[in-house]
């Protein structure tokens, strides 16, 4: 007979989504001189997420970036963007494209209007309402008409982003977004960039070393390390059935609880069972029937920080 435990212990974390990735990275490297700064990169980026590129300083999350924008050439290997390669198909691939890589760049003598009026310029199908569109959806309005130099961090930022996304671009690009932002502008940009996905199904493809960030601002991320790909974790869009948890169960008559469930670890005198959110609920009832008190169930999610460190070692800089 399966026990609780055998039958909760499965997780489903990894998982990529379903449908047409919007970026393919098949077996990319990338090689200066002697060094291998990627190395075999093989990765699916969903459509319609905030994706995540995780990874301590000097791990290869730029380099990648440059090679997706065509600032830097790979070595070996392929990327796919939106069904066209960088390789093959360079001009086509980067047409579905909107990036900030590092800092935006921007005319600080000119207006903030007058800055995505020079990028519209030279892109036939930006219109006049599409700025203005684009403006109002990043709460530039106010201040579009300034001077850039008199922008602040955040401002210059919400900027850039306006400026990305200006021709719809399928997929937008973002190294390390949030360098430099007070906690108000990294919430701001985490908004407005959950909301463009969802409104307009732009798929944004975010690198950082912050964790906590990430954690709340991605849907899924992948996680790299010295220029290896470590692992892919879904962080939101799970349903809580699905979501593995390590539970602590305060109970009475502990040996035989662990007998009931066929499974368990004794930690500071109560019982901690990994399971989902209905083995929870299975497992309390199953004590309950058998007479063994339950005094408390107090689940415990691991953090994005704590399976980081668990998959990385702690390492920094490699």
């Amino acid at each position: 007979m399966e026990t609780i435990s055998e039958k909760m212990l499965d997780s489903k974390e990894g998982r990529q989504g379903s449908g047409e990735p919007v970026v393919r990275f098949s077996n990319v490297v990338k090689r200066i001189g002697r060094k291998t700064i990627i190395e075999n990169l093989t990765l699916d980026v969903p459509a319609g997420q905030v994706f995540g590129f995780l990874g301590p300083n000097g791990s290869g999350k730029t380099t990648t970036i440059r090679m997706m924008t065509g600032l830097m050439k790979l070595s070996s290997g392929d990327i796919v963007i939106a069904g066209h390669s960088i390789k093959q198909s360079f001009e086509k691939a980067i047409t579905e494209v909107g990036a900030i890589v590092e800092n935006p760049e921007m005319y600080s003598y000119l207006s903030g209007y007058s800055n995505l009026l020079q990028y519209a310029r030279m892109r036939a199908d930006v219109t006049k309402e599409r700025i203005d569109e684009v403006v109002k959806f990043m709460g530039l309005e106010k201040r579009i008409r300034d001077k850039v130099s008199t922008y602040s961090l955040g401002m210059r930022q919400r900027l850039g982003v306006a400026q990305a996304i200006l021709h719809r671009p399928k997929l937008l690009i973002l190294d390390e977004p949030t360098n430099g932002l007070d906690p108000q502008g990294i919430r701001e940009l985490r908004d407005y960039l959950r909301e463009l996905t969802r409104r307009e199904g732009t798929t944004v493809f975010v690198s950082s070393h912050l964790l906590s960030e990430m954690e709340l601002m991605c849907d899924s991320v992948a996680i790299i390390q010295a220029g290896k790909l470590i692992d892919v974790r879904q962080l939101h869009g799970e349903s809580d059935a699905e979501t593995m948890l390590e539970t602590i169960f305060d109970v009475g008559q502990m040996e035989e609880a662990i007998a009931l469930l066929g499974g368990g670890e004794i930690r500071d005198g109560r019982l901690v069972v990994r399971t989902n959110r209905e083995g929870i609920a299975e497992i309390n009832a199953r004590l309950v029937q058998a007479g063994i008190a339950v005094y408390g169930i107090h689940p415990q999610k691991r953090s994005l920080e704590d399976q980081f460190l668990e998959m990385t070692g702690g390492g920094g800089i490699v």
